[in-house]
């Protein structure tokens, strides 16, 4: 199954969607907008400042004797304010002693014992790196995403089974029928051999059949694409009963894209359903072993039904397809 089917499902979708909401969060709150501290005590400032702090209070109450306001701010710093004023007392630069002896006798004054002797560290983990944080975090979901979504999705669509029911999907079907088609030889019909040439296969139950592919000269420059899809179905329940397909060839050199529509035999006699599709391009009643042609101004796409059966059920006969397999050849415009 390609890619682009496989992130159409809703599970991958909110699988991917939720790992990518959450490493966004991440990202944006501790990054773009991190936490931001106020009314913040001093003792959890650095050292530096916790310095600066107590040179202030120091400078404070040599201008405003307040001794309750001195010893509030000496709290504030918690156990580190011993050390700190230890270290102004033995390097006090511009401080003035004075001050710095003043200020001292009032906390002894209250009761206060001021020890030079650094509190006892306790043991802290340490603390990981943001960055890291969050790169670990943001791969952990991920994992956790990639491994759900392989699991649940991934896992039975390459190995081409269901995980409910065990059945080979019908995606994988059209694979298997796709690879064991050969490709027609169109040398021997006395024809160039095409730019591209591809096989493509729907059945029944491929509900999200789509497919496109890239056009390009042997010397590699982009010329244009062509794919097909399901154009119409019929009937409810599921699976989808597609009774009409389209193919259509854009060219890089042309304003216009070219599409037709292979539509079932009962698609085509009923006027209701031709003229929903008549807009869409020229209707074709789809053959087995027929063939059309789509133009543009440089290109020319040969479509060949290459297998063609019909599903039999509580519908009109001939009404939609069991199986169509499509052979898919470009060449330049002469």
């Amino acid at each position: 199954m390609r890619l682009y089917e496989i992130l159409k499902r809703p599970l991958v979708i909110g699988l991917l969607a939720g790992a990518a909401g959450l490493a966004i969060g991440l990202m944006l709150g501790w990054m773009v907008w991190p936490v931001e501290y106020t009314d913040a005590v001093p003792e959890i400032l650095s050292q530096k400042y916790q310095e600066e702090y107590l040179r202030m209070a120091i400078d404070s109450y040599r201008v405003n004797p307040n001794a309750d306001l001195a010893i509030q701010r000496w709290q504030s710093l918690g156990p580190v304010a011993g050390p700190l004023f230890a270290a102004i007392s033995q390097n006090p630069g511009q401080q003035d002693v004075g001050a710095i002896l003043g200020f001292k006798s009032a906390l002894e004054s209250a009761g206060i014992q001021i020890s030079a002797q650094p509190p006892v560290p306790t043991p802290a983990t340490p603390a990981l790196n943001k960055t890291l944080l969050i790169g670990v975090a943001v791969l952990l979901v991920l994992g956790v995403a990639g491994a759900a979504g392989y699991y649940f999705i991934l896992r039975p669509i390459l190995y081409g089974r269901q995980p409910s029911t065990g059945e080979v999907s019908a995606a994988r079907q059209a694979q298997d029928i796709t690879h064991s088609t050969v490709k027609t030889d169109y040398s021997e019909k006395g024809l160039e051999k095409p730019i591209t040439q591809t096989m493509t296969t729907f059945v029944l139950g491929d509900d999200l059949y789509d497919e496109s592919f890239s056009i390009d000269s042997p010397a590699g420059e982009f010329l244009g694409e062509y794919g097909v899809g399901v154009s119409e179905t019929i009937g409810v329940g599921e699976p989808k009963k597609v009774t009409a397909i389209e193919i259509w060839l854009f060219d890089k050199n042309d304003i216009k894209t070219a599409t037709k529509v292979l539509m079932s035999q009962y698609a085509f006699s009923d006027q209701n359903i031709r003229g929903r599709l008549e807009a869409k391009g020229e209707l074709v009643d789809v053959q087995p072993q027929g063939q059309v042609i789509l133009e543009t101004a440089t290109l020319q796409l040969l479509a060949t039904v290459v297998d063609l059966e019909y599903g039999q059920g509580n519908m009109p006969d001939k009404s939609y397809f069991e199986r169509i397999t499509l052979e898919l050849a470009i060449w330049p415009k002469q």
